[in-house]
C-alpha cells in the first residue's frame, strides 16, 4: 500500500503539531495506510527524516499530501524543493498531491464546521499572502461559505499592518491547527470556530487517492 505523508508549514503554537499528527492518523485510517506527518519548518520531522524512517520501515512509495490552502509560495517553491530533497535522501518514490485548496470541498466543510453566536457578523479567517490570486482565492472560497450558509462571510487576514478583528465578529478559520496567528486575532468580544484538524481527514484522503489516479 501506498504510504501518506502529510506536510504542514509548521507552527512554533505548542498544540500545532500535535493537532497534525491526529489528522495524519485520520486520515491513515480512512485510507488503511501508513500515515506520517512531516512539517516544512519549527517542528519535527522534516519531509527528508519522515520519508527516510518510512523507507527503513520497507515503504517504497508514498503520496505527499501539503496541508496547504493556496498555490501561493510555499506550494510554489518550498513544497517542490522538499519533494526533491526527501526523495534523494530516501529513494522512495514521492507522488505529490494537490493540497487542501479553497475549493467546494472545503467550502462544504466549513459550512458544516462553524458554530456562530447569535448576533454575530461572520468572518473567514486565514494566514494572509503577498500573492494576490491566493488572496482572491479565499476570497471567492468566503463567497461560497456565504452561499452555503445564506448570510454575509468577510475575510481578515492575520498578517498585514492591521490585523485585530472589530466589532462583535465570529471567526471561521481557515487553519488546519493552532496557531499563533490565528490566537492573535481572538481577540475580546471575538467568538471563533476550532481550526479543522481532524475533520480535514476525509479532504487528505481524496487527495492521497487522486494522487495515485
Amino acid at each position: 500500500m501506498t504510504a501518506l505523508l502529510t506536510l504542514s508549514h509548521g507552527s512554533r503554537h505548542p498544540r500545532a503539531a500535535a493537532g497534525i499528527d491526529r489528522l495524519t492518523a485520520a486520515a491513515g485510517e480512512r485510507l488503511g495506510v501508513t500515515a506520517r506527518a512531516a512539517h516544512l519548518e519549527f517542528n519535527s520531522p522534516s519531509l527528508t527524516d519522515a520519508a527516510v524512517s518510512l523507507a527503513a520501515a520497507g515503504h517504497r512509495t508514498a503520496v505527499v499530501v501539503p496541508l496547504l490552502f493556496t498555490d501561493a509560495f510555499h506550494a510554489r517553491h518550498d513544497v517542490p524543493a522538499a519533494l526533491a530533497a526527501a526523495r534523494e535522501a530516501s529513494g522512495l518514490d514521492l507522488h505529490p498531491a494537490a493540497g487542501l485548496g479553497t475549493g467546494e470541498d472545503i467550502a462544504d466543510l466549513l459550512a458544516a464546521h462553524t458554530r456562530p453566536a447569535p448576533g454575530r457578523s461572520l468572518t473567514l479567517a486565514h494566514v494572509g499572502s503577498s500573492d494576490p490570486a491566493a488572496e482572491e482565492a479565499v476570497a471567492v472560497l468566503a463567497g461560497r461559505v456565504a452561499a452555503r450558509l445564506g448570510r454575509p462571510v468577510a475575510v481578515h487576514r492575520a498578517t498585514g499592518s492591521v490585523v485585530e478583528v472589530e466589532g462583535e465578529t465570529h471567526l471561521i478559520p481557515l487553519f488546519v491547527t493552532e496557531a499563533l496567528l490565528l490566537d492573535r486575532l481572538l481577540t475580546p468580544g471575538v467568538s471563533a470556530d476550532p481550526p479543522l484538524g481532524a475533520a480535514l481527514a476525509d479532504i487528505v484522503a481524496a487527495r492521497h487517492r487522486a494522487a495515485l489516479t
